[in-house]
């Protein structure tokens, strides 16, 4: 199989699964230098979000892509088989440029997907496992989508994850100007929802993250106070709202450390937002009377309940992806004969250097120039003239008719 697409997403798989197969960003080069060595496929980009994991390959099967997939995650394949979906070829094709284009977003039409996925295809091409083919595939799904967001208003008026955080908050407190906020990590998500939050102008807000720097960064621009994370639990306390979204790869916050919080609360609310995948916060916290935790599963669940205009221009986004599809398939079909049409014209220069040097020989040699050039011409049409002219001889009858037609439309002797 030369293309397809291994994965899971929101659709297929619940979060409890997507936090077991996510790629950190820390690992997503290491495991792509593994597939480089393991070689499942010849070409290989690994697209890992909150919502998707998804391998897309070339030269090889998708059977060796699963199997390493499974064992990277230390996980049964029969484990995962459930949740996958493998996508040949034209899916494959078509199923890219509908992630880049956010038709297969958990929010329709949002426009972070095609940065995380223009991230992929920079990892992927930095440790050297993005070959012709993905290359041309995210080239061309990049250009798809331009010509969706373009052409149809399948953005408009996109609710995000960050407005539906500040939306939830709102049920819960009276006034968001009397909270203080705690955003836990200083990615784009964060900064997000920081930015979202900054604007119902609450009491204070604080900034937690691994690199004190880049906590002081994303504070410096909201006025926030910046903290490392490892100071996060003596701060919890004086937070009504917490937002959480790290490349951690196990729970920051858990069920004991929230009871003793509520405590320390005298049973205040707080509400949690966890758009982390693997969580940042333990589901049992959820159990908790006086928590309201919110992961990003239950947002889009909030948000596909509100979808609005954007749901009249999918059929219009969906039909420019269609005729995109069929002109990537015609590329790919013609790269396939590539190596025939080089084969075909080294044989024809081989003769025609053969047939020069014998010629210049005997012109060296003092013979007439006429007869050396017809002897060229005739000795360079009988060679590439032998190769058709033997199998037409010695194909068996009930080939011969099909053959025969071929040879003619190749050589163009139709009326001849």
């Amino acid at each position: 199989m030369q293309l397809f697409t291994l994965g899971l997403n929101h659709e297929s798989a619940p979060l409890a699964i997507r936090e077991k197969v996510a790629f950190g960003t820390e690992h997503l080069k290491r495991a792509l230098g593994e597939i480089g060595r393991a070689k499942p496929v010849e070409e290989a980009a690994i697209l890992s979000t909150c919502n998707r994991t998804e391998l897309y390959c070339a030269a090889g099967e998708p059977g060796a892509a699963l199997a390493w997939f499974a064992r990277y995650h230390a996980l049964g394949e029969h484990d995962l088989q459930p949740f996958l979906y493998t996508l040949p070829r034209e899916q494959a094709v078509r199923h890219a440029f509908r992630v880049a284009s956010g038709l297969d977003s958990m929010v329709l039409g949002e426009p972070q997907i095609l940065g995380q996925m223009k991230d992929a295809v920079r990892a992927a091409a930095e440790v050297g496992t993005l070959g012709a083919t993905l290359s041309r595939l995210f080239e061309r799904s990049f250009a798809v989508a331009k010509e969706v967001r373009t052409n149809t208003r399948i953005g408009a008026n996109v609710v995000s994850m960050a407005a539906a955080a500040v939306r939830l908050a709102g049920r819960i407190f009276p006034s968001l100007r009397d909270t203080s906020v705690l955003f836990i990590g200083a990615g784009e998500m964060v900064e997000l929802c920081a930015t979202h939050f900054a604007a119902q102008m609450p009491r204070a807000m604080t900034v937690a993250n691994r690199t004190l720097e880049r906590a002081q960064h994303l504070a410096h621009r909201l006025g926030a106070q910046a903290i490392e994370l490892r100071d996060l639990h003596e701060h919890l306390a004086a937070h009504d709202i917490v937002v959480s979204c790290t490349a951690a790869s196990l729970p920051i916050l858990g069920k004991g450390t929230m009871e003793r919080v509520i405590r320390a609360r005298r049973h205040a609310p707080v509400f949690m937002v966890d758009l982390a995948v693997p969580r940042d916060i333990e589901p049992e916290v959820a159990q908790l009377d006086d928590v309201y935790l919110y992961t990003v599963d239950d947002l889009g669940d909030l948000i596909r309940a509100g979808l609005d205009e954007r749901t009249s221009h999918v059929a219009q986004a969906e039909a420019i992806i269609d005729a995109r599809v069929g002109s990537f398939l015609h590329w790919m079909d013609a790269r396939e004969l590539v190596p025939t049409i080089r084969a075909l014209r080294a044989g024809a220069e081989d003769a025609r250097r053969h047939e020069v040097e014998r010629a210049l020989r005997l012109l060296a040699r003092g013979d007439d120039p006429r007869q050396v050039l017809e002897a060229l011409s005739h000795g360079l049409t009988n060679k590439l003239m032998h190769g058709p002219t033997q199998a037409l001889h010695d194909a068996p009858a009930p080939e011969r008719r099909e053959l025969r037609d071929l040879v003619a439309r190749l050589f163009n002797l139709r009326g001849r």
